[in-house]
C-alpha cells in the first residue's frame, strides 16, 4: 500500500480529497494529467511582491498530493515540457553576510543570485530581499549568460536593488528541477523543487528524495488549495534556504545552529524513505 491512512476530504465545498493510493504512481504522468498553463498565460501572476510559504517533505509524498491538486491547478509548460531545469550562482559577501543575515535570523537580508533556465537561453541576475512582514520583494535583469563574477552594470544593478555596496563574489552553485503550478481560481502559484543537488570548489552535496515546495501569494491565505492537502497530510510549513543548506551540504566551514532543525527535519525525511 503505498499511503495508509483512509481517504481525507478537506473543507466542505473544496474538491480536495486525499486517496489511499493501491500502488507507487509514476509522478510524471500525474503530472502530465494535469491542464497546462503557458508562460505567456501566466504573466498575469508574476507575484514580484508576495508573501512566501514553504514546505519540504519527502518524494515518496508525491503522488498522493498530485492527484488531489489536479483539480485545482495548471502547471507550466514550455515548448511540450512539463518541468524546467534550472542553474543557480549565487553571490556573497567574502565574509559571507548574506549567509550570516539568514542564520542570524534577520527581519530585513538579501540574497543575489543568477538563475539559468537550461534549455531555453534565458539567465537573469535576480536580488531577493526580505522587507519585513513576512513579505519578499524580487528584482531582476536578463542577462546573456551566468558569469562568475559581476559586471559593472551588473554590480550597480544588485546595489541600487539592496542598498549595500559590498563586493559580492560567486559563492554556491545548485541545480534543481522545477515544476510550477497555477491556481485556477486565485492568484497563486506554487513551485516544487526536486533532486536538489549543490557543487562549488570546496566540496558538492545532494537532497535526493526532497521536495521543497514554495507557495507564493499576494497575501496570506489558508483556504488555498495546497494549503488544505499539506494540513491533511500533517505536513507544516517548514523554513529551507537552499542557499544555506547548501552551503553546509556543500561542506562549508560555516556557523549552522539556527539550522538545526532544518537538518533534523531533512536527515528524518530521508532516513524514513
Amino acid at each position: 500500500m503505498y499511503l495508509n491512512h483512509a481517504p481525507i476530504a478537506i473543507e466542505a465545498g473544496l474538491r480536495v480529497v486525499l486517496t489511499a493510493l493501491p500502488r507507487p504512481l509514476d509522478t510524471s504522468a500525474l503530472i502530465n494529467g494535469f491542464a497546462s498553463i503557458s508562460l505567456a498565460e501566466m504573466d498575469g501572476v508574476k507575484l514580484q511582491d508576495r508573501v512566501d510559504t514553504k514546505y519540504v517533505f519527502a518524494e515518496e509524498r508525491l503522488p498522493e498530493l498530485l492527484t488531489a491538486l489536479a483539480f485545482h491547478y495548471r502547471v507550466l509548460e514550455v515548448e511540450g515540457v512539463r518541468g524546467t531545469d534550472y542553474r543557480s550562482l549565487y553571490f556573497d559577501t567574502d565574509d559571507l553576510r548574506h549567509y550570516r543575515d539568514h542564520h542570524n535570523k534577520r527581519t530585513f537580508r538579501s540574497k543575489v543570485r543568477f538563475r539559468e533556465y537550461l534549455g531555453s537561453g534565458l539567465a537573469f541576475l535576480e536580488v531577493k530581499r526580505k522587507t519585513g512582514r513576512g513579505r519578499t520583494d524580487k528584482v531582476r535583469m536578463r542577462v546573456d549568460a551566468i558569469p562568475t563574477a559581476l559586471t559593472p552594470d551588473q554590480a550597480l544593478f544588485v546595489r541600487k536593488a539592496n542598498g549595500d555596496d559590498a563586493p559580492l563574489v560567486a559563492t554556491l552553485w545548485n541545480h534543481f528541477t522545477r515544476y510550477t503550478f497555477v491556481a485556477k481560481e486565485s492568484a497563486e502559484r506554487l513551485t516544487m523543487d526536486l533532486n536538489l543537488r549543490y557543487n562549488e570548489p570546496d566540496g558538492s552535496g545532494a537532497l535526493a528524495g526532497i521536495v521543497v515546495a514554495e507557495l507564493k501569494q499576494p497575501r496570506t491565505d489558508r483556504r488555498s488549495p495546497f494549503v488544505q492537502c499539506m494540513r491533511a497530510m500533517g505536513i507544516r510549513p517548514a523554513g529551507m534556504s537552499k542557499y544555506c543548506v547548501g552551503m553546509i551540504a556543500s561542506g562549508r566551514p560555516v556557523k549552522q545552529n539556527a539550522f538545526k532543525e532544518v537538518l533534523l527535519r531533512l536527515r528524518r525525511i530521508r532516513n524514513a524513505a
